[in-house]
């Protein structure tokens, strides 16, 4: 299908409101992979006898499932996204613009770079002094969802994500979009090891239980 000039603003709302997590139409690329499907008809037959949304309380997900989140998707976008942009778009100046590309291009880059320097040098290799991290290269193919390998020996490694806790007040909650999970698992088959998710606080590990998660990842892995 194509939505035109309108699918910018579908997938902003869609992925500013989580209506296509996995806790709303369930894990999708697990399940296609698990289907197999030579045709769209299999596929979409399959999915709604097998598809259960993920979370506390598992519910199978019906095509009437699927027109209540687009209920609630219209709902957003109307009630919410439109008059926010609208007030926005009032608002913006050429100035907005130019501090705004300012602030993404110096700023932020430099911020998060200390903030990622902090978290391994000052964090990480003090408690693991006999493991090596290396920052992640292009060459990579996860490159861009792995900040960092924690090396254990030659070829074995684990993988780094540093989250400053704003990308998620509540990070005791946060889940891994199904693309960053799908990198994820291809990171472990080339290096064996699993990628752990650090929130950095002002440059200080927030999540402090993620330590002893990695602390049983470097025995497993030797």
């Amino acid at each position: 299908m194509e939505f035109g000039k309108k699918e910018k603003v579908l997938n902003y709302a869609c992925q500013t409101y989580q209506l296509s997590r996995p806790n709303k139409v369930g894990a999708v690329m697990a399940l296609i992979r698990a289907c197999q499907p030579k045709g769209i008809e299999e596929w979409e037959k399959w999915y709604f006898e097998n598809a259960h949304t993920e979370g506390k309380h598992n519910v199978k997900i019906t095509k009437d499932s699927l027109e209540e989140l687009a209920e609630r998707l219209y709902e957003k976008i109307t009630t919410i996204v439109i008059p926010e942009w609208q007030e926005a778009f009032n608002a913006l100046t050429k100035q907005d613009c130019y501090d705004y590309i300012y602030n993404l291009t110096i700023n932020r880059t430099f911020d998060g770079y200390l903030r990622e320097k902090s978290v391994v040098h000052d964090g990480l290799a003090k408690e693991f002094p006999n493991i090596k991290f290396e920052e992640s290269t292009a060459e990579i193919d996860h490159a861009g969802d792995i900040d960092y390998l924690g090396i254990v020996k030659e070829g074995i490694a684990f993988g780094i994500q540093i989250k400053p806790v704003t990308a998620q007040a509540n990070f005791g909650n946060y889940k891994p979009s199904e693309r960053m999970q799908y990198s994820f698992k291809n990171f472990t088959d080339d290096f064996k090891g699993n990628v752990f998710i650090i929130f950095s606080l002002s440059g200080e590990i927030a999540n402090k239980q993620v330590i002893d998660d990695i602390k049983r990842e470097i025995v497993r892995l030797q």
